[in-house]
């Protein structure tokens, strides 16, 4: 039986040992706006290309992060739900996946889908740095 190394996250890497490229099948994980803003915020004054694909509704509120499939198996982050989409309707080009929603970071404008190792540490400061802004009100 052939094994395909995968990481810790659950999910095939790439040969260079990123996520793989969006242009298949993602899962989705979806986050409250104001944390998913964080997020993203976190993941951008991190080294390299962290952050993937990001979705936002109409109403702004919530933020979808497309990462690796398979990532749904494995996810267990609370206040947030991951999609295994298995590619049911994808195709990542300009857009939006889900009718009611856009592109806050379009695909062509970042490579990688968002490595959810990465994605699951930032959502947990985001959280902490939420929590620690509303008990200074």
């Amino acid at each position: 039986m052939q094994t395909t190394s995968s990481t810790t996250a659950g999910y095939a890497p790439t040969p260079d040992g990123g996520p793989p490229l969006p242009d298949g099948p993602c899962d989705l994980v979806t986050v409250p706006a104001r944390q998913g803003l964080e997020a993203v915020d976190i993941l951008r004054r991190g080294a390299g290309d962290a952050v993937g694909p990001v979705l936002h509704d109409d109403g702004c509120d919530t933020l979808g992060f497309l990462v690796p499939p398979g990532t749904a198996a494995a996810w267990d982050v609370p206040g947030s739900t991951c999609t295994e989409t298995d590619g049911r309707g994808m195709s990542l080009n300009p857009e939006p996946l889900v009718e009611g929603s856009d592109w806050l970071l379009p695909p062509g404008e970042v490579d990688l889908a968002t490595d959810p190792v990465v994605l699951r540490a930032a959502l947990g400061e985001a959280a902490r740095l939420i929590e620690a802004a509303d008990n200074c009100r």
